[in-house]
């Protein structure tokens, strides 16, 4: 098992040497504007999966993981080769779900806010329920203590 400051290091030399391949050396039509978003390796540094997202609709999507999977032995090639590691480990690509992710999250933020003005403009007009003053003075306060006393006072004993 690799130490894992290591498999972090080869983690990050794949991402970039990835990268430059796909954008300098595959002459794929299909391939869209693809960016590599994340690499990880296993612990053994045998097998990696490389994260990518593409700008553009689905079928975008569709041919650059097409075009992906068949170009996967020429970027291994150019991984192995810009590793010199012992062995070359073998590739994954799989689609990151961040900008999925992030979307929704801006539509949540989107109705919350709508949902905070109308709570605000609902809240422009209200008043108060009850008295003006709803706290208790001491001067009330010794007036009740003292009718609760009286009271005490004239009740039987038993």
């Amino acid at each position: 098992m690799a130490d894992p400051a290591r498999a972090r290091k080869v983690a990050d030399r794949i991402k970039v040497i990835a990268a430059e391949t796909i954008e300098r050396r595959l002459k794929d039509e299909r391939l869209g504007f693809v960016t590599i978003t994340d690499v990880r390796v296993t612990g053994d540094l045998q097998q990696a999966s490389i994260f990518y997202t593409v700008f553009g609709d689905d079928h975008e999507r569709e041919q650059t993981a097409a075009a992906l999977a068949d170009n996967k032995g020429r970027i291994r090639s150019a991984v192995g080769k810009g590793l010199g590691i012992r062995l070359t480990p073998s590739l994954e690509f799989i689609p990151d779900a961040i900008p999925e992710g992030a979307a929704h999250l801006e539509d949540l933020l989107a109705q919350a806010k709508a949902r905070d003005a109308e709570l605000a403009q609902a809240a422009a007009g209200a008043q108060y329920a009850g008295e003006s003053d709803p706290y208790r003075r001491e001067d009330e306060a010794e007036d009740d203590t003292d009718e609760s006393d009286e009271a005490d006072e004239a009740a039987p004993r038993a």
